[in-house]
């Protein structure tokens, strides 16, 4: 028992005016205010206490009453009391002791008692009111450590003892929270709980924890889940809990216009163009699914990444009937997907060229891609029609499809420097044994025919076989000076597949693709004419040539070469962003097998090894969000980036599909394919990329490439015979300028040092 008394040297009241002065007083004290009043019953006044929270046991009474017992006091009967509820005017009491009663056969009594006391304003010696007696019977509910308390008046010498019975909560020994199924772990609700167990349970702390779990969920991005309780508290210390999750009931797609309308004019709902499986496929969130803003967020811009909707609108509407469900409703906006372009541009293999386009990207409302597109230039024609599926209905992989056909004709890089000149068309040619040099049939020709020293005139000729019949014994070749232009008609096929295990919608790093392609490859000049030999334009002097420089255009010197092709490839990305990556790394392994299908179709093999690095870095800081003040969040896109490809060929290798080195995806000092024509190749890249204001990037970098002497081992040597290094390296300065169409790259690169600058211009970073 835990007692406060008053000094034992203050003044004792007289025992008449003892009865005067608290008889009365005594009444008022409990006298009805606006949080208590008096009830009487049997021979005992009771405060009801409005405002304290309590906890009730399975196996007890709510012990809600503030109980002062009054049997040792006279109250005169007058007319107020006819009435139940008796109202007199509030006076103070002289309180001469506390005592606290109820923790005797606690564990932790003596500090919940000095818990109780401290909670307190009165003291032995205090005047109170019964609204001040009240106040304290909060305080100690609100300590958090009581389940019950009352307080009884007992008559004494020196004025009012205050009796306060005080039940304790009980040692918390666990904390569950129904239902059982949910997603807070059992581990993770005792590692909240871990530092309470084995204590007194304190209500106040108890509600930190609950704040806690909230966090928990709210981090997580069960931002709908709600927390109550505790619904039960045994006296064994097992504490109840109860969550509503937050399940979703159903999830509605609505089409909205662009003016915010779900109906038309005619008050009908509109509909959309896009099927609404594919819309649906691309969310996360479920029916039946605990909703989660994280999953939602995704779900949202997973949508906005299909290029097919303008703006989504989320709208949670509550389930009446059933209390802690919701509905998801989305109001979809589409956005135009069909497209027509046109525009000029240059390419290497085109020169100047234009170009008319016609696209649509959701093809009959399945996501589908299709494009029709014309390009006409100064060397060239390309005529392409292709088909993207980027996911096939009802595949738990994610699988895309891609088909295209084709008929272009260009002037191969292979075939033209940009110093050494390039390989000029021949109709014919004809090789004698043992002879060095070979012979225009369209120029007059001062040969010993005789053997005999003595020179004499031949020639011009009409045909290769005219100056075949009169000297035998020299090579010749029917030389026409154009062009040589590469038409190729075919098509071909692939399917991707991220490796998720099934699940579609899973971000993996590794992904795979296997494909097939069959094309037709005719060397021919602008006019149509059949090229299947060439002559290098610097080498032709005088009419004449060196044997071996004339040389096969195609494979086997045909007029037409078939090639067919089975591919495979695999990927490693997980650069932190596709556009303008700061970290991570990216791999690409492809191997692409060609088959025979007769005299005129080669077999080979071509693989390509490239890897990509980035490090995240924060040197220079022209940008201002490489400055944020304190509190500001970086906005620093900046990095070191790295790149090295290496890949070789196998085979009976066409001149024309060999690696070309140089160019501004490759050596950038170099024109497309001047460095070198290889059947092996390696290439290292380094940039140093940073921000200089919103809308431009800087770079500075440095490549080198290398044919590995391979340049020998490419049939008819065309990199050779027009004098291309076969390695080199390059360094300069670029900008990327985001603008509407994409971002533009725009660089100047020097080739080994030399003082020779060249130019680029493209779409996007090198890699």
């Amino acid at each position: 028992m835990f007692k406060r008394h008053a000094s034992s040297n203050r003044k004792l009241i007289g025992r008449a005016a003892y009865a005067i002065a608290f008889a009365f007083p005594f009444i008022s004290l409990f006298g009805e205010t606006k949080a208590s009043k008096i009830v009487s019953s049997e021979n005992q006044l009771f405060v009801q206490n409005k405002q304290s929270k309590r906890l009730q046991f399975s196996d007890q009474l709510n012990p809600n009453k503030l109980n002062l017992n009054f049997d040792n006091f006279l109250i005169s009967e007058g007319e107020n009391q006819k009435d139940e509820n008796i109202v007199v005017e509030e006076k103070r009491v002289l309180i001469s002791e506390i005592v606290i009663e109820g923790l005797e056969d606690h564990p932790d009594k003596e500090r919940l008692e000095v818990i109780a006391y401290d909670a307190m304003l009165i003291r032995p010696g205090s005047k109170v009111t019964s609204a001040e007696v009240k106040k304290d019977l909060d305080r100690i509910y609100s300590t958090g450590w009581f389940s019950g308390a009352k307080i009884e008046s007992l008559q004494s010498p020196l004025g009012v003892k205050l009796l306060i019975k005080i039940e304790p909560n009980p040692i918390l020994n666990k904390i569950s929270i129904l239902p059982l199924e949910r997603k807070l772990s059992n581990t993770k609700l005792n590692e909240i709980f871990n530092n309470d167990y084995g204590k007194t349970l304190n209500l106040n702390t108890l509600q930190i924890r609950i704040k806690e779990i909230k966090d928990w969920y709210a981090s997580q991005g069960y931002s709908l889940s709600r927390i109550s309780g505790p619904s039960r508290v045994t006296k064994e210390g097992r504490v109840e809990l109860n969550i509503q999750e937050g399940y979703i009931a159903g999830i509605q797609i609505n089409f909205i216009d662009e003016d915010g309308n779900a109906e038309d004019e005619k008050g009908n709902l509109i509909k959309g163009k896009t099927k609404r499986w594919v819309i649906k496929r691309e969310l996360i969130t479920k029916v039946g699914d605990i909703f989660n803003r994280n999953k939602l967020e995704s779900d949202i811009k997973r949508l906005y990444s299909t290029s097919l909707f303008s703006d989504v609108k989320v709208t949670l509407k509550p389930v009446i009937s059933e209390p802690g469900k919701i509905i998801v409703s989305l109001g979809i906006t589409e956005q135009r997907t069909g497209s027509l372009t046109g525009g000029l541009g240059y390419s290497g293999g085109q020169g100047v060229f234009g170009q008319i386009g016609l696209q649509e990207s959701n093809l009959v409302g399945r996501s589908w891609s299709s494009n029709m597109n014309l390009t006409y230039g100064e060397y060239g024609a390309l005529l392409n029609l292709s088909l993207y599926d980027p996911w096939i209905k009802n595949d738990k992989h994610r699988t895309s499809f891609r088909t295209s056909l084709y008929l272009s004709r260009e002037v191969p890089q292979e075939f033209r420097s940009q110093e050494g000149g390039s390989i000029r068309g021949v109709t014919d040619r004809y090789e004698a044994p043992n002879s060095l040099t070979s012979y225009d049939t369209n120029q007059s020709q001062n040969l010993n025919l005789n053997n005999n020293n003595t020179l004499i005139e031949t020639g011009p000729f009409t045909n290769l076989y005219s100056a075949q019949l009169s000297a035998p014994q020299f090579s010749w070749f029917d030389y026409e000076g154009d062009s040589i232009v590469l038409e190729r008609t075919g098509g071909g096929f692939s399917f991707a597949r991220p490796l998720n295990g099934g699940q579609p919608l899973k971000k993996v790093p590794w992904s795979v693709l296997i494909g097939a392609n069959f094309q037709k490859v005719k060397p021919i000049d602008y006019a149509g004419d059949k090229r299947p030999y060439g002559v290098a334009s610097t080498n032709f002097i005088d009419g004449k040539v060196p044997k071996n420089e004339v040389i096969c255009v195609a494979y086997n010197c045909s007029t037409e070469n078939t090639l067919v092709s089975f591919k495979s490839a695999v990927t490693y990305n997980n650069l932190d962003n596709s556009r303008n990556p700061t970290s991570g790394d990216y791999l690409n392994i492809g191997s692409e097998q060609f088959i025979s299908l007769g005299e005129n179709s080669p077999t080979f093999n071509r693989t390509r090894v490239s890897y990509s690095r980035f490090y995240p870095v924060n040197w220079l800081k022209f940008h201002k969000g490489c400055r944020p003040k304190p509190g500001e969040k970086s906005d620093c896109s900046q990095s070191i980036g790295f790149q090295a490809k290496i890949g070789t060929i196998i085979g009976d290798l066409p001149p024309y599909e060999a690696f070309c080195l140089g160019g501004a995806s490759s050596v950038r000092g170099w024109n497309s394919c001047d460095l070198g024509v290889a059947r092996n190749f390696g290439e290292a890249t380094g940039e140093y990329r940073f921000p200089i204001w919103r809308l431009v990037s800087g770079v500075l970098f440095v490549d080198a490439g290398s044919d590995f002497g391979s340049q020998s081992n490419v049939p008819g040597k065309p990199g050779k015979i027009l004098e291309k290094p076969g390695s080199g390296f390059s360094v300069g300065p670029g900008a990327v300028i985001n603008t509407p169409v994409g971002p533009i790259r725009i660089e100047a690169a020097t080739q080994d040092f030399s003082g020779n600058w060249r130019y680029n211009i493209g779409i996007g970073w090198k890699f």
